[in-house]
């Protein structure tokens, strides 16, 4: 585990900006709005040779616990507690405000150590705000630029006696005991952060009536105990040992996604750029359904991004605790999705309640066969075989009266699954026959409903120009 630092400040400081130059890339939504970040969100940071999670808080308000602005702030206050050293950040341009201090009041009561650094004092900007920053009672002020990049090496060495340093976990993303990056998508209200929160075991997200809490993507590292494991070789005596009992995960937690016209306010837009963003970076998707709701065509748009960006996509629906004629809705559903998603048959679909915790253990499992379809590699002997007896089965059709000649297929890649089909005036195939293939290879050689590719390329005819 790396030493944490979290950044902490009141709104509108700096602290998403400080938090996207530590961890090398925009990762938290950054605008001149104030309370952009609501929840924590964590990365991997660097400073020269420190290495560190860096956590990116909700700006700091004395609110009612029972608010939003509240609840953002038991957040911030979790995230201190559980640091090895707090990056406390105040604007020098603006100089030391009541909160800031009423922030310091709280600081110097808590067992964290803390490390007081004035943003935005590049060029001689922040010299009024360093000297009143002396009044906080954190000795010495770092003056940084966040945005610039300015103060980095004053801020390493006040760092470096809270900070062991580290090292960056590298793993092979096919080994079966990987993180599976999961991620959690769906319409505004559907109940992500919630289902987020009742694996975790703890309020760790944010959540409440209000539509749009979410507003970052939030990833967080987790375990996962698997109640019913895969087995293993059976020891000398005849003991067959369970495998990956315990199975890590990165949960995703997106803002909600709602139709293109209605999304008219620029953090809105820049929320669902970073959901969309998730997307990309997900291994498997679960887009998650409201069973007071039912399926919309929204829901079948968002699965259909899910299939375009290649990800193995699960589609579960929550509330089930009060879904009402809750058969025939589930059937439904089902019947819509085959109708809605025919390039992808048989979406594993999931009742779960994010509540009480149903479905939630088959969720997790099914996600993790998800991962393993989409990572799977067939060895090129035993796919020529299903190639060679599939396309003996149905012949290639003769447009014009010149047969189509398939001579071999290989697999290109995987995550997604791709393969590359060679042949003779294969763009003369028609659609049909490349479904009837592509069918064929989910259902004979496991790959499931995961997205599969086909590319076809024609061999070139040497004679073609000799007329």
């Amino acid at each position: 585990m790396l030493p944490t630092v979290a950044i902490i400040g009141r709104p509108n400081v700096g602290k998403s900006t400080l938090f996207n130059r530590l961890v090398g890339k925009k990762l938290a939504l950054v605008d001149d709005t104030p309370g952009v970040t609501r929840d924590r969100r964590e990365g991997q940071g660097r400073l020269f040779d420190l290495e560190f999670t860096i956590v990116d808080t909700a700006g700091y308000e004395d609110e009612d616990p029972d608010t939003l602005p509240g609840r953002m702030r038991m957040q911030t206050e979790a995230a201190i507690a559980g640091a090895q050293v707090a990056l406390f950040l105040i604007d020098g341009r603006v100089g030391v405000t009541p909160l800031d201090e009423e922030i310091a009041r709280w600081l110097r009561g808590s067992a964290t150590p803390v490390v007081l650094a004035v943003n935005k004092a590049e060029g001689k900007q922040g010299d009024n705000g360093i000297l009143e920053s002396y009044a906080l009672g954190f000795g010495d002020p770092i003056a940084i630029s966040g945005e610039h990049g300015e103060g980095m090496a004053d801020l390493f060495q006040a760092l470096l006696p809270h900070i062991d340093g580290g090292a960056f976990e590298v793993q092979d993303p096919e080994a079966p005991d990987a993180i599976l990056k999961l991620a959690i998508v769906g319409r505004p209200n559907a109940g992500k952060s919630t289902l987020i929160n009742k694996l975790l075991g703890e309020n760790r997200l944010i959540t409440g009536p209000e539509a749009g809490i979410t507003r970052d993507s939030i990833s967080i590292d987790w375990i996962w105990t698997d109640p019913d494991p895969k087995q293993g070789e059976p020891d000398e005596e005849g003991n067959i040992p369970p495998l990956l009992t315990e199975r890590r995960v990165r949960l995703i937690d997106t803002a909600g996604m709602r139709k293109r016209a209605k999304v008219q306010d620029k953090l809105e837009k820049l929320s669902v750029a970073d959901a969309r963003h998730a997307i990309d970076f997900a291994e498997v998707v679960v887009l998650l359904l409201d069973a007071t709701k039912g399926l919309e065509v929204q829901d079948l748009k968002i699965a259909d991004h899910v299939i375009q960006e290649g990800r193995a996509l699960i589609i579960a629906i929550n509330k089930w605790d009060v879904a009402e004629n809750a058969s025939s809705l589930f059937n439904g559903i089902r019947g819509a999705l085959e109708e809605g998603l025919s390039q992808l048959k048989g979406v594993p679909l999931i009742a779960v309640s994010a509540m009480t915790g149903k479905g939630l253990d088959p969720l997790l499992s099914a996600a993790f066969d998800a991962r393993e379809a989409w990572n799977k590699r067939v060895p090129t002997g035993i796919l020529n075989r299903w190639f060679e007896a599939a396309v003996a089965a149905n012949p290639p059709p003769a447009p014009g009266g010149k047969r189509i000649k398939l001579r071999y297929m290989t697999q290109a890649r995987n995550r997604p699954p791709t393969f590359v089909i060679f042949g003779n005036r294969t763009d003369e195939l028609p659609a049909s026959y490349a479904r009837y293939l592509l069918n064929g290879i989910r259902r004979d050689l496991d790959f499931g409903a995961v997205p599969v590719r086909i590319n076809f390329r024609s061999s070139k005819n040497p004679f073609a120009d000799n007329n």
